[in-house]
């Protein structure tokens, strides 16, 4: 009988402590004067209800709530372009150099290890002219299906005679959006290089913020390669929004601004939140902003 009471009691603390900590769906509404505004108007947010939370999404770059969770994007381009200069002799001794599957690890071994993709003959390349520009790389078929690429610069010597000078004077690295803008993934001095020397380690690229330098020796022969850090244009951080309320305030408005025209999806996330359970609310506004 002792037993039964016991079971009893602690099915009955149980359920008393789930009814405890469960909570309502917000009531929560959203409403603003207009959905048209023009760029740098304020725009008011004006809420009914009192949820204990609310997260604004404001439907720019980086804010949208339905990226909240996405962890990589679909049509953007990597684009590659550099500057270089090919000193004293013309010798054309200098492969750019692609991989998809280098696993990061910058020595000789993990390096011979990859494959690698030749694609000089893309390049446009110095032949004794300073600042010749590469043109531009696009790497959509080494990026597609969320991959990764590495980029080498590769300089051989095949005989033992006065060997030439290359320097990569430029380097940018830039992901490319559907909408055709662009955001630098890397420049000069921030791809990472790393200096990999597969015959004569006398003589190696010299790396500085500002240029790669690279010269062979006339009394052993060069081959010598200088590889930058990895790039996905795919890969993206979740879109974030902005927390305007928690439990131990009141908010009755929000009112912001945009800088840009568009169509803009705002969307307002209310919950209420307890230990164990939450429950959401979702309002959304779809807002034109014009010039």
């Amino acid at each position: 009988m002792k037993k039964i009471i016991f079971i009893a009691c602690i099915c009955l603390t149980i359920i008393s402590c789930t009814k405890r900590d469960k909570v309502d769906v917000p009531s929560f509404d959203v409403t603003t004067a207009s959905v048209t505004y023009k760029v740098g108007d304020s725009i008011t947010f004006n809420f009914t209800g009192n949820p204990h939370n609310i997260v604004f999404w404001s439907g720019t770059a980086g804010h949208v709530y339905e990226y909240r969770d996405r962890l990589f994007s679909v049509g953007n381009k990597l684009l590659i372009k550099f500057n270089t200069y090919q000193q004293y002799f013309v010798r054309n001794n200098l492969a750019v150099l692609v991989s998809n599957d280098f696993n990061g690890i910058y020595d000789s071994a993990n390096v011979k290890k990859a494959t690698w993709k030749d694609i000089t003959s893309r390049c446009v390349l110095s032949a004794g002219a300073d600042q010749v520009p590469s043109g531009t790389l696009d790497m959509s078929e080494f990026t597609a299906g969320n991959k990764s690429v590495t980029l080498a610069f590769q300089y051989t010597t095949s005989s033992l005679v006065s060997q030439n000078r290359w320097v990569i004077r430029t380097f940018n690295a830039d992901n490319q959006a559907p909408d055709g803008s662009t955001t630098a993934m890397a420049t000069m001095s921030t791809a990472a290089w790393k200096a990999i020397s597969f015959q004569n380690p006398a003589a190696v690229w010299s790396i500085t913020s500002s240029q790669l330098l690279m010269q062979g020796s006339a009394t052993a022969l060069d081959d010598d390669w200088v590889l930058t850090k990895s790039f996905n244009p795919s890969a993206v951080l979740p879109d974030k929004g902005e927390a305007i309320k928690n439990i131990t305030v009141n908010v009755s408005k929000y009112t912001t601004s945009y800088s840009q025209p568009g169509t803009y999806k705002v969307t307002f996330d209310a919950s209420n939140a307890s230990y164990e359970n939450q429950e959401h609310t979702l309002k959304e506004i779809t807002l034109t902003i014009t010039q």
